[in-house]
């Protein structure tokens, strides 16, 4: 039987991450979750996998006459993966994955922002997974459409960084360690 695994999040982290904004002074200080993703993909011993997380929270504060005062939080919760089968959501939840029982949720919360010009950002901050924090950056683009911001971002994330997929699973032929995070925050002016 074969597993699908995901392994990051994000998570998406930062995910959602890209607070930020355009040439007109626009404020963004609320998310759709419902609108919003975070999507995942990796390889699988040669294999192409995607999956996604439903149950997220986020927050953000953003004005584009001001982006470097921007910030965002990103709350997963990572009992909510879909990885493609119910066998592969429930052992993504065991200790050698994302440890559920004792880590139940992964964070992000930003430490800077970087206007790079053309509605692009760069967003750093710290991610917590399973118990290890690290700094994680994303690449953002804002397509400003109808009064709502729709923030487009993604990152890779390596599973080994935050022992995702320890013991038998930690053979990187078998699943990729790296893991590429999208995510889409759509948030409407204020």
């Amino acid at each position: 039987m074969s597993y699908r695994y995901p392994h990051s999040i994000a998570l998406a982290a930062v995910l959602t991450f890209g607070t930020l904004a355009g040439a007109q002074a626009v404020e963004y200080k609320q998310v759709n979750a419902t609108a919003s993703q975070i999507s995942f993909t990796y390889n699988q011993m040669g294999a192409r996998v995607y999956g996604t997380f439903g149950k997220f929270e986020a927050t953000i504060d953003f004005d584009s006459a001001n982006p470097a005062a921007a910030h965002a939080a990103l709350t997963i919760q990572l009992n909510s993966i879909d990885a493609g089968s119910r066998d592969a959501n429930s052992e993504l939840q065991k200790p050698a994955w994302f440890n559920t029982a004792a880590y139940p949720e992964a964070k992000f919360v930003s430490s800077s922002v970087t206007a790079l010009g053309n509605n692009r950002y760069e967003v750093k901050g710290k991610l917590t997974l399973k118990g290890v924090t690290r700094e994680v950056g994303a690449q953002i683009t804002l397509k400003p459409q109808s009064a709502i911001g729709v923030f487009d971002g993604e990152f890779i994330l390596k599973r080994g960084d935050f022992k995702i997929g320890e013991g038998e699973w930690a053979d990187y032929g078998v699943i990729s360690n790296e893991i590429n995070i999208k995510f889409r925050v759509v948030a409407p002016e204020q």
